[in-house]
């Protein structure tokens, strides 16, 4: 089994990005951007990302889709929807978090998150220092809003952060970016995410070597 047969059949069995699963409709908007930045913040406690993703999609259903929706929020409206997706223990702190990541967009990028990208001008390491001023996003946070992004900022392709490298040895594919990139061709994004989802769930890896045999 060749290395782009493995891409194939981890696209096939892990491929979607979690952005996807969230319901969000990825594009260089500022809606959609600040929505992988709200998915980011949920993403980053210690919680499911199942959980994670749900809230992701509950908030959106409930019409926070925007910086200025989420800004103007009512604190415990906030709670109220992370709740319903059973974001649970963190769903205090987190919607503090939202409060102030939408309040930053607002303040520092005038509600659009392509102002970031300017600003680090197309600089993927620079856009990571830039993210992780936002309340709720560290290091975990910025790479998976760049491992989500890279397919729409295309400067940032190749994104294969430190989690995404060691599913591609768990699965026997080359721990470098820009072997994997070029392997996944114009689905950079989808191959981060799959390998992410390799890390954390071993039978995703067995299923796949196990094609091999």
């Amino acid at each position: 089994m060749s290395q782009q047969d493995v891409v194939h059949a981890l696209l096939d069995r892990a491929g979607k990005r979690y952005a996807v699963e969230a319901g969000i409709k990825l594009d260089d908007k500022p809606a959609p951007l600040f929505q992988l930045l709200m998915l980011a913040v949920l993403l980053s406690a210690r919680i499911s990302a199942d959980i994670a993703v749900a809230a992701a999609r509950e908030l959106i259903h409930s019409g926070y889709r925007t910086p200025r929706r989420v800004a103007d929020a009512d604190w415990q409206d906030l709670v109220d929807a992370l709740g319903r997706a059973h974001y649970r223990r963190y769903d205090e702190s987190t919607a503090t978090k939202l409060h102030a990541s939408a309040a930053h967009v607002l303040d520092r990028y005038h509600g659009d998150l392509r102002k970031l990208g300017e600003e680090a001008r197309n600089e993927p390491k620079r856009a990571a220092e830039l993210l992780r001023e936002f309340q709720g996003i560290g290091p975990t946070g910025s790479d998976i809003f760049l491992r989500e992004v890279q397919d729409i900022w295309t400067w940032v392709r190749p994104y294969f952060d430190e989690r995404a490298l060691r599913g591609a040895k768990r699965v026997r594919l080359p721990d470098d970016p820009g072997r994997l990139a070029d392997l996944a061709r114009d689905h950079a994004a989808d191959l981060a995410a799959a390998l992410v989802r390799v890390t954390l769930d071993e039978k995703i890896a067995d299923d796949v070597l196990a094609t091999e045999r």
